[in-house]
């Protein structure tokens, strides 16, 4: 096969290589946390996450009238899950969007399940938490991530169980490319915490930006074979393989990744490239076609069609 750089010229491969720049424009998302008799639950815990985003999650608590809001969310699919101490979570996945119509409220009504030990807000003024989250998610919309992350240690210290918030101050440590300090958050979730997995998960894929290739493939397989196991760990795996040479084993995860999800355009691509690295050109556009159909609005999708029109060419 020719080489990419004869094929396209160093500008295409650049493009094609690297992602293009998120958008800028940011969503908001609100709705109501309710009994599944409509009575508003007040202190319920709403996460917001997408992996694929930096920052990639966010956090908020519900007020006596059992409603949140967040700020900042980039266009994407978003797992919105909703939870409160005496009942059983409920999770979704949400599409985020930053242009058109305002986004439609996203409403959780949740069933009575075992409730947690003393409860996690117990004695804690939940208005007063609710004011602490708007203000950090703010500053997260802003870029101010060094004042969020001060906010979210704050709140983390006055409630030791809300750990989905070292999550999020892992990855806006994670956005700014600290990855040390990043790593060292996700590790202070303890073993047999519900969001243990998500930490393992994110020190993973941390150790992986980080360039440490051993280390992220160590953790990842781990992860690769527990019921946490998503999209993002598989990509990721693929990610691995693909820097270690290994394109084949790449191709295997990438695939997984594509099957859990296959409107997601990153494995897609990566599928795509593949296929070009075989001189398989006819593979190689079916694939970027699907990716263009199936999630239009990303950067692969721009990628993809760069990609068409050059190999259309020659």
């Amino acid at each position: 096969m020719r080489d990419l750089k004869k094929l396209f010229g160093a500008s295409i491969v650049a493009l094609l290589m690297a992602a293009l720049p998120a958008a800028a424009q940011t969503g908001r998302i609100g709705g109501t946390v309710k009994d599944t008799e409509g009575k508003p639950i007040k202190g319920a815990t709403v996460v917001a996450e997408n992996p694929a985003s930096a920052p990639s999650s966010f956090t908020a608590t519900t007020d006596d009238r059992g409603r949140y809001s967040m700020i900042g969310l980039k266009a994407g699919s978003w797992k919105i899950t909703a939870s409160a101490p005496g009942f059983t979570p409920s999770a979704g996945n949400v599409p985020i969007k930053t242009i058109g119509a305002p986004m439609p409220p996203v409403d959780f009504n949740l069933a009575p399940g075992a409730p947690a030990a003393g409860g996690a807000l117990a004695g804690v003024n939940t208005k007063e938490l609710q004011g602490e989250l708007a203000k950090a998610d703010a500053m997260v919309a802003a870029k101010d991530y060094a004042g969020a992350i001060g906010v979210y240690e704050a709140m983390v210290t006055k409630v030791p169980a809300l750990t989905a918030l070292q999550l999020q101050i892992g990855n806006l440590y994670r956005a700014q490319k600290q990855y040390d300090q990043a790593l060292a958050t996700y590790k202070k979730v303890p073993d047999g915490d519900t969001n243990a997995d998500k930490a393992k998960i994110e020190i993973g894929m941390t150790l992986l930006e980080k360039g440490d290739l051993a280390g992220a493939e160590t953790t990842l397989m781990a992860m690769a074979e527990t019921t946490s196991a998503n999209k993002e760990v598989f990509y990721n795996l693929g990610e691995v393989k693909f820097a270690k040479g290994e394109t084949d084993e790449a191709v295997k995860y990438y695939q997984r990744a594509a099957d859990i999800d296959p409107n997601w355009g990153k494995p897609l691509f990566k599928l795509g490239l593949a296929k070009l690295q075989k001189a398989d050109t006819p593979g190689t556009i079916e694939i970027m076609e699907k990716l263009i159909q199936v999630d239009p609005t990303s950067a692969e999708a721009a990628q993809a069609k760069a990609l068409i029109e050059q190999l259309k060419k020659g």
